[in-house]
């Protein structure tokens, strides 16, 4: 297995940016599936491999793991700052596809992330549906339109007026709820939840959920013990690339 930093000019961002990327060894074959794992709030490209053994588990299953760096940026165009969103879905595919031997089928492709980087792997897997055979959050930041009109906290307020501007984000395509109603069942990757019942997002994923079983969207979610930590997101992430590999059997919350 091969950790690579990667620096590279981004013309979406206007700027050099970076990305932690795992390769297996194939040697010959098949090139390997790819997992896109998405960072947090708080977090940079570096974080999954800092405070986790994803090096360790995407090795023993042979898969390449793209780890992106997006800042505070709610995977978005920036209202005030820059275009992340077309950064994520259309330059850093492409980018990866240039620099590494990886697979470019839908059926080899995967999405998931934590905490913001939940509500990213969310939102791309809705948006693009043809991208993914699946996708997974961990304690995601899933209700972005409550958290824009209900979380008071002077740097949250900033943050949010910074991305979103004056948009709104309820029944727009910044709304993860939203896009579960737009959302053809048919079409979309499968879906991976889980969140830790001591989680001060819980609410926010309890609700994502009862949103997927309203608009006819399988999910599997499962809650248990667990805070809004890394030893949580650590524990649970061979599950979650099990799932996302389809090597375990799909289970409805």
């Amino acid at each position: 297995m091969a950790l690579i930093r990667c620096d590279f000019d981004s013309e979406a961002l206007e700027l050099r940016t970076s990305m932690t990327v795992l390769l297996p060894d194939t040697r010959a074959g098949d090139p390997p599936p790819v997992l896109y794992l998405l960072h947090g709030l708080s977090d940079d490209h570096s974080a999954w491999s800092r405070f986790t053994s994803v090096e360790r588990y995407a090795a023993a299953q042979g898969l390449a793991v793209v780890m992106p760096q997006v800042h505070r940026s709610f995977y978005a165009n920036e209202a005030y700052g820059m275009r992340f969103w077309d950064f994520l879905s259309a330059e850093l595919p492409a980018k990866v596809g240039e620099f590494f031997r990886v697979s470019g089928r839908r059926e080899d492709t995967f999405v998931a992330g934590l905490s913001m980087g939940g509500y990213g792997a969310m939102k791309w897997a809705l948006r693009e549906p043809e991208r993914f055979a699946a996708a997974a959050t961990l304690s995601g930041a899933l209700d972005l339109a409550y958290i824009q009109d209900h979380d008071l906290r002077p740097h949250m307020r900033a943050l949010v007026a910074r991305v979103f501007g004056d948009r709104v984000v309820a029944g727009g395509d910044e709304d993860l709820m939203h896009l579960l109603r737009e959302a053809d069942p048919v079409r979309l990757p499968r879906l991976m939840l889980r969140c830790g019942t001591e989680d001060h997002l819980l609410a926010q994923n309890r609700r994502f959920a009862a949103a997927c079983r309203t608009n006819g969207v399988e999910l599997d979610a499962a809650f248990g013990p667990g805070e809004h930590a890394w030893d949580y997101w650590d524990a649970q992430l061979p599950a979650v690339i099990d799932f996302l590999l389809n090597r375990t059997k799909t289970r409805k919350d």
